[in-house]
């Protein structure tokens, strides 16, 4: 199957990778064309730009950090809306606002293009593996079509829907619940830590006892071990995705009072750490503030 696969950050490299050791006939656009020299020696071909990618696909993949990244991918005369045939698959793999991904699929509606929003959970070690989890959602056909895809790139696939945007509607609340039991975690270990017992021990009966999944052994290890750099999920973005929460929260007329605390220590350890910090970092400022 002819491919296109746009943005090549951490996530989107690894992701293009699994599709080129499938054997699918790979095309890679990102904004920076160094980032794509592993996957051209790899076997992919490198684009000229985003229109030129979906031109050459059957299928388009895109992995971007935001809407605003997403929206630029799109339009224009370079853009994959001008250059996707009509009938032919765009998945979006972004954490994007649900109204943007309510808007991108009727753009693609009104051009006859079909549209597949697919979010994944999973760090980039897990992209790399993969091992991703994808959450999707569109009509039951296009996730036929792309099912295969997913299985070279996810160890499973959620799908939660025929309109498109519940898919990140779906991983906007995971990701507030991700961030949630950091915070919780932190806390817990900035408590231990002042009483004398060590955070790796506290983490040891938790993931021992009550507590033993994979994203608490995952953060925990990274908050006993102060292992926040590099980022796996910078905490900028971990700032981006709070945003979106919020406008779908307010947009549902759901208050999430502990979302606002979320979002003000991530703004915190942005100030005092600075964007380079994985969002986790939160456990160091929570830690500061009880004077440790």
């Amino acid at each position: 199957m002819k491919i296109g696969f746009l943005g090549l950050g951490q996530m989107g490299a690894a992701i293009a990778a699994n599709l080129v050791r499938a054997r699918h006939d790979v095309v890679v656009w990102n904004r920076s064309a160094e980032k794509a020299r592993s996957l051209v020696d790899a076997g992919a071909t490198l684009a000229a730009s985003p229109r030129d990618a979906a031109t050459a696909s059957d299928v388009v993949f895109s992995m971007l950090a935001d809407d605003a990244a997403l929206n630029a991918v799109l339009s224009g005369e370079d853009g994959v809306l001008a250059g996707l045939k009509a009938g032919a698959l765009h998945v979006s793999m972004s954490t994007i606002a649900v109204a943007t991904a309510g808007d991108v699929a009727a753009r693609h509606a009104e051009r006859r293009q079909r549209f597949l929003s697919a979010p994944v959970f999973g760090r980039p070690e897990a992209a790399a593996a993969a091992k991703l989890f994808v959450v999707a959602a569109g009509t039951a056909a296009d996730l036929e079509s792309a099912r295969p895809l997913f299985e070279a790139i996810s160890q499973r696939v959620f799908y939660v829907g025929e309109t498109p945007s519940t898919a990140n509607l779906v991983k906007l609340c995971g990701n507030f619940m991700i961030l949630a039991a950091i915070e919780a975690m932190a806390e817990a270990m900035t408590l231990a830590e002042k009483g004398g017992v060590p955070k790796a021990k506290l983490l040891e009966v938790l993931t021992g006892t009550l507590f033993d999944a994979p994203l608490f052994r995952t953060y925990g290890t990274i908050l006993a071990e102060e292992k926040f750099r590099p980022a796996g999920f910078a905490a900028p973005l971990g700032l981006k995705d709070m945003r979106l929460a919020s406008q779908a929260a307010e947009g549902e007329r759901v208050p999430m009072p502990l979302l606002s605390l979320l979002r003000d220590h991530l703004l915190q350890t942005i100030a005092t750490e600075g964007e380079d910090i994985d969002w986790s970092g939160i456990g160091r400022t929570i830690a500061r503030n009880a004077g440790l």
